[in-house]
């Protein structure tokens, strides 16, 4: 398995360094679903002129970190003869940008055996350029990856394609069939152990990030700790306990969360659950963050806030939130207290993020850091410092 290690600063803010655990799961129909492998499959990951922006967050995360695939190059025509860790941080990782697929495919120094759709387009569906090209991936024998809300095996012609060449597509959006769908019970209550949820201000923000560092962080100090991904970047990298929570029904978002939780708990015997977040609770656009809360009854959340973005992601006309107002609103709306608040550095100097770092604690009274930027001990003790037993246990662990 190679995974490529994150060193340095991010542009975007999407950086993830961590994540635990690969499921094998046979049926191509569920949200995670895919097969089992004895090596790790090789992967070109399509991110025609996203790669490092905020779209491009899926190729972006994958570049950095994946249990699941070996990725051999990116695609992006904007970016080709570059080296992704450059564009990314500023430091080379070995892994080429290419501007089409047929250079990509050529060039790779072993048979890719998958194409991944790396972007978050605003629409959830494929361009008509863009699927010309997943066909010509169909084509050349690959498996395709797409995470979009476009489920390609509903789609007659690549249906076809994909029976054609003896391939699969995995539609990791696809949630599972209603019959299987889990209503909210109450038994998240049941869960013991402190769960922590990673909020943000806004979308692709960063939440993914600070959630993965901060269990990579705590499994470091010998806390049981699991990671619940909730979108389709982290279920793509591999992450054991997941699922796509935006194409869930509206009905079953908070019991597939609760109940992916609790199997978290029982199958990790887990001393903490870090939930990552989606969208934010403030945002018109989006209600996953307000299921998130439901589905997993947080004890705590930290939030994610990127101080030098002046307006919402895709949306120019909503200016950001403040952490305050999101602090508020979070509080009012469930029975949780925000412990901690996390800095997205982007478009940032190392003096303006010890500036707002400073100016944010003082006047909100809680610990803040960045996750990128700063060591992920912080993170640690923002988390230790508001679970108490969990640090008592860590002190008589090691005497």
């Amino acid at each position: 398995m190679t995974v490529i290690p994150f060193s340095g600063r991010s542009k975007t803010g999407d950086v993830v360094r961590a994540s635990f655990g690969a499921d094998t799961i046979q049926s191509c129909d569920r949200p995670h679903s895919f097969p089992s492998q004895a090596k790790i499959a090789t992967a070109l990951v399509y991110c025609e002129g996203n790669f490092g922006l905020i779209d491009g967050k899926t190729a972006n995360g994958l570049v950095r970190h994946s249990e699941k695939y070996q990725i051999l190059s990116v695609i992006d025509s904007t970016q080709a003869g570059n080296d992704c860790g450059d564009v990314l941080d500023g430091k080379p990782n070995g892994i080429p940008i290419f501007g089409d697929l047929v250079a990509a495919f050529e060039n790779a120094p072993t048979r890719p055996n998958t194409f991944v759709y790396g972007m978050a387009p605003a629409t959830g569906k494929l361009s008509l350029p863009e699927r010309k090209i997943v066909l010509d991936a169909l084509g050349l024998g690959m498996n395709i990856v797409n995470g979009l809300h476009e489920f390609l095996n509903d789609d007659p012609e690549f249906a076809a394609a994909s029976k054609a060449n003896n391939v699969v597509i995995f539609d990791i959006r696809k949630p599972r069939p209603k019959n299987d769908l889990r209503l909210f019970s109450g038994n998240i209550h049941k869960v013991t152990c402190p769960r922590i949820a990673v909020l943000g201000t806004d979308c692709a923000i960063g939440k993914r990030t600070t959630a993965s560092i901060l269990t990579r962080a705590l499994v470091e100090r010998g806390i049981r700790a699991t990671m619940v991904t909730t979108g389709q970047t982290g279920m793509i990298q591999g992450s054991r306990h997941g699922l796509a929570l935006d194409a869930v029904p509206s009905q079953f978002c908070s019991g597939e969360l609760e109940a992916t939780i609790v199997e978290a708990f029982e199958t990790d015997d887990a001393e903490i659950i870090i939930v990552e977040g989606q969208g934010a609770l403030s945002h018109p656009a989006f209600c996953t963050s307000a299921f998130i809360l439901r589905g997993s009854a947080p004890d705590g959340v930290i939030l994610q806030h990127a101080p030098k973005r002046q307006h919402r992601c895709d949306f120019e006309q909503m200016k950001m939130p403040t952490p305050e107002s999101e602090i508020n609103l979070i509080e009012t709306f469930a029975d949780t207290r925000v412990i901690g608040l996390t800095i997205n550095h982007e478009h940032m100097s190392d003096s303006e993020v010890n500036a707002s770092i400073a100016e944010y604690q003082d006047k909100l009274g809680i610990p803040v850091t960045d996750a990128l930027a700063h060591p992920s001990e912080l993170l640690v003790e923002m988390v230790l410092a508001s679970f108490p037993k969990l640090k008592e246990k860590l002190s008589s662990s090691a005497q």
